[in-house]
C-alpha cells in the first residue's frame, strides 16, 4: 500500500463522477479516464480492518479470482490517503451488466438462470465464499461470461467449500425480494439445476431446504 498526498488525491478525482456517497464522504467514483477509485474509512477501534484494510483485502481478492479464472475489476494500486483517514483502491472495472440491472429484459431468461446456478457452483468449487452474494455484485459481461465485483467481503480457501458454507452462501443470496423473486420464479427450476449441474456435494432437497 503507497502513501497519497491530498494534492495528489485532489488531481486524482478532479473531474470525476461520484457514483455512490453517504454521510462522511464519497464512496466510489468513476475518473476521467473511465477507472474506479473506491474509498474506505480507517477504522479508529481496534478490529481486523486496522491490520488488514479493507482496500487491500479488495485488491488481494481480485489477484485471487483472476489466478482461479473468475472475471473482476483490475487493480492499479492501494493507497492511503492520511489527510482524508481513507483508504483508496484505484482499479478497471469489469465490463458489462449487474445481472439487477438486466431484471425485466430479454436477456434475464432461463439460459441466465441456469448460467448464474452454474457459476455459483464454480465459486464454491474454487474454494470462493462470496458473501456479499447478490444480483447487484454479479456482472454479465460483453463476451457472455459472469464475474464479480465489490469484492472486499469474500473468503477464499485453498479447497472446495464445505457443505454447511454452500447452504449459507445461497440464504445470502436471497436476502433482496427483488433477488429472490427472479431467481426462484414461482418455484422455477433452472437456477438450482444450474448449480447441480455444476457439482455433486449438496442434493436436491437440501438446496431446496435452504432456499425456502
Amino acid at each position: 500500500m503507497q502513501a497519497f498526498d491530498h494534492a495528489h488525491y485532489l488531481e486524482l478525482v478532479q473531474g470525476a463522477e461520484v457514483l455512490e456517497a453517504d454521510g462522511t464522504g464519497d464512496k466510489v467514483l468513476r475518473l476521467r479516464d473511465g477507472s474506479m477509485l473506491k474509498l474506505f474509512r480507517r477504522k479508529r477501534i481496534v478490529s481486523s480492518a486496522a491490520w488488514y484494510p479493507y482496500a487491500q483485502r479488495f485488491a488481494d481478492n481480485c489477484e485471487t479470482l483472476i489466478k482461479r479464472g473468475i472475471p473482476c475489476p483490475r487493480i492499479r494500486s492501494v493507497s492511503r490517503i492520511a489527510e482524508i483517514e481513507r483508504d483508496a483502491v484505484h482499479y478497471d472495472p469489469l465490463a458489462g451488466f449487474t445481472l439487477r440491472q438486466l431484471l425485466g429484459s430479454a436477456v434475464a431468461d432461463d439460459k441466465l438462470r441456469r448460467q448464474l446456478g452454474s457459476f455459483i457452483a464454480g465459486l464454491h468449487e474454487k474454494g470462493i465464499y462470496f458473501r456479499s452474494a447478490h444480483l447487484g455484485n454479479v456482472i454479465l459481461t460483453p463476451e457472455g461470461s459472469l464475474g464479480l465485483i465489490d469484492i472486499a467481503d469474500m473468503k477464499t480457501y485453498r479447497r472446495a467449500l464445505r457443505k454447511s458454507l454452500r447452504l449459507r452462501n445461497f440464504k445470502h443470496m436471497l436476502r433482496y425480494q427483488e433477488d429472490r423473486q427472479w431467481l426462484l420464479d414461482n418455484g422455477n427450476p433452472a437456477f438450482l439445476d444450474g448449480y447441480m449441474s455444476a457439482q455433486t456435494l449438496c442434493d436436491t432437497s437440501e438446496l431446496a431446504q435452504a432456499v425456502q
